[in-house]
């Protein structure tokens, strides 16, 4: 017989709790220990340990020498042949890797995923400052240059749902009222690249610009993180643009226009 409805919600399947164990990492958690993975899932630490222990067999997850856990190389590697990310990375790797060498700082290149910018590629300099991205990681849409590059071409619901909500601050710095942030949005547009500067880290800007698709929709941003003291934003300008043009000129021409034409 079907439910009547007066019964509670079904326990969870083991594809859900699995799936909780992994969502439980994230950008301000890149390593949990047992008990604050169980925590962060839901999960009783009986539980946590057996399905933990048969990720990290499999190379789901890696087990450090300080007994916490972080997502393993079989599942990077997995994660990788996410057509969207595969055919983005294959476009934008030369340009990154003349703009990592022209510039000797960190280079990356994010998609947007719901309200979040999600890391797919990030090639670091050899004196570069130090970040927090990484591949895979995620950071909020306004408070980071690739964020607010896709935030500023996003639909305008998805402007409106981010607007709304609380700004997290993490820095003096970062952009915290829907005004500012709105203004900020309607400069990027304008200007066609963004600055943020130590909104998330107090050591760093970064400055971003958007890769198109053949259709002219904003696809990806990437951008360069360079020291905040000392570095003049404004030079980083020309070889970002020219790089994240060099990537959308790779995608395919814009629709309407010949090749060799």
């Amino acid at each position: 017989m079907g439910s009547t409805g007066r019964d509670g919600p079904a326990p969870a399947t083991v594809t859900q709790r699995v799936l909780g164990l992994l969502a439980a990492f994230d950008a301000d958690h890149p390593r949990l220990a047992l008990t604050e993975l169980a925590r962060r899932a839901g999960l009783p630490l009986s539980t946590a340990h057996r399905l933990v222990g048969e990720l990290t067999g499999w190379g789901a997850l890696e087990r450090g020498d300080d007994g916490r856990y972080r997502i393993g190389l079989r599942l990077w590697e997995i994660g990788a042949l996410a057509p969207r990310s595969v055919g983005l990375r294959e476009a934008a790797l030369p340009f990154l890797t003349d703009l990592q060498e022209v510039t000797g700082e960190n280079v990356q290149l994010a998609v947007l995923d719901g309200t979040e910018v999600v890391y797919v590629e990030r090639l670091s300099g050899r004196r570069a400052v130090n970040v927090i991205t990484r591949v895979g990681g995620r950071l909020p849409l306004h408070a980071t240059g690739v964020g607010l590059v896709l935030l500023a071409h996003a639909p305008p619901e998805l402007q409106e749902r981010v607007l709304a909500a609380p700004l997290r601050r993490y820095t003096e710095h970062t952009i915290t009222t829907p005004a500012q942030l709105r203004r900020v949005l309607a400069d990027v547009r304008r200007s066609g690249v963004a600055v943020s500067d130590r909104q998330i880290e107090l050591v760093a800007l970064s400055v971003a610009a958007p890769v198109r698709a053949p259709g002219g929709e904003v696809v990806a941003a990437l951008s360069v993180v360079v020291p905040a003291a000392g570095s003049d934003p404004r030079a980083y300008v020309p070889v970002v643009r020219a790089a994240a043009r060099g990537v959308s000129r790779v995608l395919g021409p814009p629709r309407g226009v010949a090749v060799g034409a």
